[in-house]
């Protein structure tokens, strides 16, 4: 990225926002990857004021001179990472092919599967005979115990998903649950809201469906399709709305066998458990009970021919990109440019590298952590998880409504925070996955099988805390509350998020940030239920549940009041989680940031700015971004995160420190009272 220093007139307004009064010192000598010292000042809009919208403020002028590119459903800081991290991949798996291969070794797989997916014209001449087998074992089937054979096989969709996971009840064990499954569409919302909008996206849907039936060979597909959204549709009625499914309260049902038997006999549990391999399992966590139980009945109501059809319908279209331009273009133009307003699909070979990192992810891994991850990262990636774990702590001894009781338990399990980082211990061996030049669909649903048969091995052993969620290429972080882990794969640990050669104030209130969010989930509405050891317990006294309730409620209520498309709002329960992660980050993070500064002394002004203006800059810079209609419309009603607005203004205008460095006073639309603002963390 070219580094320009801002102009002038920038700087001043910029130093008279933040009500700076000291001369500027010498930009820091060390050259950062993006700016003189990790921050874009060109992306900046001066002319918007921080405290009207700090997003735009300091986004504003990257947002002007971007577009979105036609492939993509967004654009900003994490899309250009994941671009990067797609061509560094891309340069592993075409050194891997112009090396000797032998059967089972990392190289012969990738080569055969990537080389598979690259043989368009293979896969055209071959037509739909590789789809043949799974559509006559559908065919073949006579009865509903056939039907529930059907669910448990890898590739097929069912009504009711199966899946396993440490037992919260004893998360030293692995166990098994149950949740709600099913749709085409992405949630339930798509088949119930009202509007021309979601009618449009009903009537596309409808005419996929016959399309993927006719292009499989089906007869009959427009009456077929009609019956197959018309059941989707029963379905998506009786499912769970997405925030009562992050619920763990409601979510977290243990039933034995005989108990789901007796809540929902249809799915014939003893046979759908043995056919998947878990009927050793002696109790499972059924999750949406009444959606399972109800769309168990329509085993028995809706005939057997629709359901079959439908498994027809499910494979097809979760199989397209496998087969023929025909069905991958269906599903493209349905999935992306209908829903998501994406105008092209992407390049053949960006597309193979994620299918790669999704099928062979810790073998390409290992090859990228060996040509992209310094060592020196874990260093100071250490010494900024320890500054934010102990500005948590003594946020949390210092926290003003938490009883003594509460609190203790609340330093309990920061002290047992497992962070790991760049990439695991020990890497999985998929040397037993058979994969076939020339056989597309065949290597896919082997490496699900394998997928699955990994779990299925490990289900009797003790949990094993050094399996990661993510590969070390993926650009992304997570927590686990199951195991109290905090993870950060070695691609997201580059800039903008992180620099080791940037001004601290950068790295602090960039990946800083995101490690304290990590941190916060721990202690969210949801991560807060789970104790030191990963265990569901609750470890609050009623007086500080109460209180607790009413700070996240109010900012619920916030965030509930934002609207990003005209008619749509954010959900502020379904999003609680991650904007108390968000605020909780933030403000861990600038109270480490002032732990470093304690250590090191007071930064200097740089460029016009203070290191308070720093550190919030860059975190507003690390939420850059710009997304579709269609793709933000999915993302509020699905996804449990706000749009990036949000997570930056949402966020800044709850903390006091940001008012300060930026001047922000009462008539600035992001104003809040004092006793308006929520502190949680």
């Amino acid at each position: 990225m070219k580094s320009i220093l801002l102009s002038g007139a920038a700087a001043l307004a910029l130093a008279l926002a933040g009500g700076a009064a000291r001369a500027d010192a010498p930009a820091v000598a060390r050259q950062a990857s993006v700016g003189a010292w990790g921050v874009d000042l060109t992306a900046i809009d001066p002319s918007v004021k921080p405290g009207d919208d700090f997003f735009e403020y300091v986004n504003g002028g990257w947002a002007r001179r971007t577009e979105i590119a036609p492939d993509r459903t967004s654009a900003g800081v994490g899309v250009n990472l994941v671009d990067q991290a797609e061509a560094q991949v891309r340069a592993i798996v075409e050194d891997l092919a112009k090396t000797k291969t032998a059967p089972g070794t990392v190289a012969q797989q990738v080569g055969d599967f990537y080389a598979s997916w690259m043989d368009e014209a293979g896969i055209e001449a071959r037509g739909t005979a590789p789809l043949a087998p799974y559509l006559a074992d559908i065919a073949a089937i006579k009865d509903r115990s056939g039907l529930i054979r059907a669910f448990a096989r890898v590739g097929f969709t069912a009504p009711a998903g199966l899946g396993i996971l440490p037992d919260p009840a004893d998360p030293t064990r692995y166990t098994a649950a149950v949740g709600q499954s099913g749709l085409g569409m992405p949630n339930r919302d798509y088949y119930l809201l009202e509007g021309a909008k979601y009618d449009s996206f009903r009537a596309a849907y409808r005419a996929y469906v016959e399309k993927m039936l006719v292009l499989g060979g089906i007869a009959d597909a427009g009456r077929k399709a009609d019956a197959i959204v018309a059941l989707e549709t029963a379905m998506a009625k009786v499912q769970w709305a997405p925030e009562r499914s992050r619920d763990i309260k409601q979510i977290y049902n243990v039933m034995t066998v005989a108990q789901m038997t007796a809540l929902a006999p249809q799915y014939e549990w003893p046979l759908y458990l043995r056919e998947s391999k878990l009927d050793t399992v002696p109790t499972f966590i059924v999750a949406e009970t009444t959606a399972i139980a109800d769309m168990g009945k329509m085993l028995d109501t809706v005939p057997l021919a629709t359901w079959k059809d439908y498994l027809a319908f499910h494979f097809i279209s979760d199989q397209a990109p496998y087969l023929p331009r025909a069905f991958d273009e269906a599903r493209f133009d349905f999935y992306s440019k209908t829903l998501r307003d994406v105008q092209i699909q992407r390049a053949r070979w960006k597309r193979g590298i994620q299918l790669l990192n999704g099928n062979l992810g810790e073998a390409i891994g290992q090859l990228y952590v060996e040509r992209h991850y310094p060592p020196e990262s874990n260093a100071q990636m250490a010494e900024l998880i320890a500054n934010l774990r102990t500005a948590l702590e003594a946020r949390l001894a210092g926290n003003d409504w938490m009883d003594d009781a509460t609190k203790k338990e609340a330093l309990a399990k920061l002290a047992t925070f497992d962070p790991r980082i760049g990439y695991p211990a020990k890497w999985i061996d998929y040397s037993s996955i058979r994969m076939v030049r020339g056989d597309m669909l065949g290597n896919a649903m082997r490496a699900a099988q394998f997928q699955q048969d990994l779990q299925l091995a490990r289900l009797p052993k003790p949990v094993d805390r050094a399996l990661w969620e993510m590969n070390p290429q993926e650009v992304n972080a997570y927590y686990n509350p199951l195991l109290n882990q905090i993870t950060f794969p070695a691609a997201i640990l580059q800039p903008p998020y992180f620099d080791p050669k940037a001004d601290p104030a950068v790295n602090y209130g960039s990946i800083g940030a995101v490690i304290g969010h990590e941190i916060g989930h721990g202690f969210d509405d949801q991560g807060s239920q789970f104790d030191q050891t990963g265990k569901i317990r609750d470890w609050w006294t009623p007086g500080a549940t109460e209180k607790f309730k009413a700070r996240t409620a109010a900012l619920g209520a916030q965030y509930d009041g934002y609207e990003p498309l005209p008619g749509l709002r954010v959900n502020g329960k379904l999003t609680m989680g991650e904007n108390i992660g968000d605020l909780g980050g933030l403000e861990m993070a600038y109270a480490a940031y002032k732990l470093y500064t304690a250590k090191h002394g007071e930064p200097p002004v740089i460029d016009g700015l203070t290191g308070d203006q720093r550190f919030f800059l860059s975190y507003g810079q690390s939420w850059r971004g710009k997304r579709r209609e269609g793709s933000l419309r999915e993302l509020v009603l699905t996804d449990p995160h706000s749009p990036s607005q949000y997570r930056v203004n949402g966020v800044v205008r709850n903390v006091d420190a940001w008012y300060k460095a930026f001047d922000v006073k009462p008539g600035d639309a992001l104003y809040l009272a004092p006793e308006a603002r929520v502190h949680i963390w």
